[in-house]
């Protein structure tokens, strides 16, 4: 039996994570994204904040999202002549405090058919946590913590893959897409 299915005529598909890509500027108001290469984790945690109260006529309790600490976990082997690990490497190394960078993430399943891809962005804080792990390759690990909302729209990629502009949707309001 094949893992696929059909519904409406469309045949379902499973997401492979290498569809979904990150690209990160090097700057808070680039232009360009580089592509995030030499990754090994890149997770995310919405970390969804709620509250959660019982009422006395009920048996159980209530609770509702109020709000999210969404973070990517990051873990990279180190490679020289690549602008992200230099980037990170540095607020690494140099401690450096209060650093931040955009982050557009590309969803190679869907595609418009301008040529472009959905895309998010998002300014993150990085969050150094550890480097120098693994026998094989110098290693670095953190998380980059949101910081500030989301902003939909459409990552045109170059044909090599390597980078990306994005432009945001004019109908982008804050908090108004979460994920």
């Amino acid at each position: 039996m094949a893992d696929t299915t059909k519904s409406e005529n469309l045949e379902e598909k499973l997401y492979n994570r290498a569809d979904k890509v990150n690209f990160m500027g090097l700057t808070n108001d680039a232009e360009e994204f580089l592509r995030m290469t030499g990754f090994t984790d890149s997770g995310k945690s919405s970390n969804a904040s709620t509250y959660e109260r019982r009422y006395v006529d009920e048996k159980s309790s209530r609770k509702d999202v109020t709000g999210y600490s969404t973070e990517i976990a990051y873990g990279f082997d180190r490679y020289t002549n690549n602008k992200i690990h230099e980037k990170i490497a540095e607020i690494h190394d140099l401690e450096k405090v209060g650093e931040t960078a955009p982050i557009v993430t590309v969803d190679f399943n869907n595609k418009n058919t301008d040529g472009s891809y959905e895309a998010k962005k998002r300014i993150y804080s990085i969050l150094p946590d550890s480097d120098g792990d693994g026998t094989d390759a110098y290693q670095y690990s953190g998380t980059f913590g949101a910081n500030g909302d989301i902003i939909t729209g459409r990552a045109t990629v170059t044909s090599d893959g390597k980078k990306c502009t994005f432009v945001a949707d004019e109908n982008n309001t804050p908090n108004e897409s979460a994920g």
